[in-house]
């Protein structure tokens, strides 16, 4: 009996931490505090644990529809020699190869369309200035491999894909660190040889023998090349941390355009739907759990209850999981939270309803309990299942607001079926430990 007390407050206690340090957010030194109401030199010795829901730059990221942010239109330029027959189909390539470069850095809400027939529009949540998201986007994306005299041996055509590694980049290697793995396509391999064995012959002492990595007239490396390598990979290390490591594969990884785009337009863009939809929204939410949590009690008195304080359980632990995971969150994402949150109900009424049935037939509250849920198992992971297939699809296949709903919407069903089945379980175990064991109180 005291151990069932002791299990249950510490649950009740832990959902109540947690519901704090999504409010307030956790730091380490620090405690429940955002670090944007730390001082400058606490917030930048501050290990974030869990980030508020306030803190867009450690936790949930806003969309472009709730906090704005910026518009690059940019025109494509067109060689002399280029066939308009292919205009079409490379703006597509160009769009695709923008949003790539998009997603990689995190902006799943970002928004990349076509206008007219050689003109691309960016919209980026959350950059304020427009001149910082084209530095973040790479304007034309022309990639090239060039020597020191400014001799170009390859372009972005030639890599097959870039990949950041933490380990040995080389048999000759002591330590692990942070590399970035290239892998060239077939035809590319003996441009590369032929590169490094003219580079590697160059004057180190003067710094000649880098093989420089260009991507729109800037410099993002410059490794030194000491012999000639005649192999479909290579790698580029240096000094890397984890983020520089990605950041270098990501760009190499945009490839190379089509053609060159020129930026003709930048601007700041506000709220499509205004500084409130953001708290509407909310209250909104608030209100539909509040009245299911009514229902659930008048209809299940006792597990109905129960069912509540396992979605106040949910609520928060999807919080923290997107914060942690500094989710793009838009109304479309904000719509697949609260439809996960109906898919958590949804569970708990399978469950009691099979322990009612239970109940009807003559068994004791425990066995009753413990009977509903197995039956109720086959039937709540079936659903849960086909909701996370169309969630995946959606995730691999879609772009923009659809990602962002896809991710909301699949993390809430993995969580909630995880209170669901455990959660509530342990809870109602608990109840009967505290001799509550009238059919009555359980719904029948």
């Amino acid at each position: 009996m005291k151990k069932s007390i002791f299990s249950f407050i510490a649950v009740i206690l832990l959902i109540g931490v947690m519901a704090v340090a999504t409010i307030k957010g956790l730091t380490i030194p620090g405690g429940f505090v955002t670090p944007v109401n730390m001082s400058a030199e606490d917030a930048e010795n501050a290990t974030v644990i869990i980030p508020s829901i306030h803190d867009a730059t450690n936790g949930i990221r806003r969309g472009l529809d709730l906090v704005g942010g910026s518009s690059i239109t940019f025109e494509a330029i067109l060689p002399e020699d280029y066939d308009n027959g292919n205009l079409a189909n490379d703006m597509v390539t160009a769009q695709s190869l923008l949003r790539s470069r998009l997603t990689a850095e995190g902006y799943t809400e970002a928004n990349v369309s076509i206008q007219g027939d050689n003109r691309l529009l960016v919209e980026i949540p959350n950059i304020k200035n427009p001149e910082d998201a084209v530095q973040m986007l790479g304007a034309t994306a022309k990639l090239s491999f060039m020597d020191m005299t400014g001799k170009e041996w390859l372009t972005g055509s030639d890599i097959k894909q870039a990949t950041a590694v933490y380990g040995k980049p080389s048999a000759s290697s002591v330590v692990d660190e942070w590399y970035v793995a290239l892998e060239f396509n077939s035809d590319a391999v003996q441009k590369f040889y032929e590169a490094t064995s003219a580079i590697s012959q160059m004057d180190a002492a003067s710094g000649q023998n880098l093989l420089a990595i260009v991507l729109d007239d800037q410099i993002v490396s410059a490794p030194a090349v000491s012999q000639a390598i005649n192999s479909s990979t290579c790698s580029i290390n240096g000094n890397f941390t984890e983020d520089s490591a990605r950041e270098l594969a990501n760009l190499i990884n945009v490839g190379q355009l089509p053609f060159s785009l020129q930026q003709v337009e930048l601007r700041s863009v506000g709220p499509q739907l205004g500084a409130d939809a953001l708290k509407t929204s909310v209250y909104a939410a608030a209100i539909g759990i509040a009245l299911v949590c009514i229902f659930m009690i008048l209809v299940y008195r006792l597990p109905g209850f129960i069912a509540c304080i396992a979605l106040a359980f949910y609520c928060t632990l999807e919080l923290i999981i997107l914060g942690l995971l500094h989710v793009n969150l838009s109304l479309p994402g904000i719509a697949g939270i609260i439809l996960s949150i109906g898919m958590a109900v949804d569970a708990n009424v399978i469950i009691f309803e099979r322990v009612k049935e239970e109940l009807r037939a003559g068994k004791t509250v425990k066995s009753a309990i413990d009977s509903g849920f197995k039956r109720a198992f086959t039937a709540i992971l079936d659903s849960n299942v086909t909701t996370l297939i169309a969630a995946g699809v959606l995730y691999f296949l879609g772009t923009g607001t659809i990602v962002g709903f896809a991710t909301t919407l699949g993390l809430g069903v993995i969580i909630s079926m995880f209170t669901a089945l455990t959660l509530t379980h342990f809870l109602l175990n608990r109840m009967v430990d505290f001799k509550i064991r009238s059919p009555k109180v359980y719904g029948a």
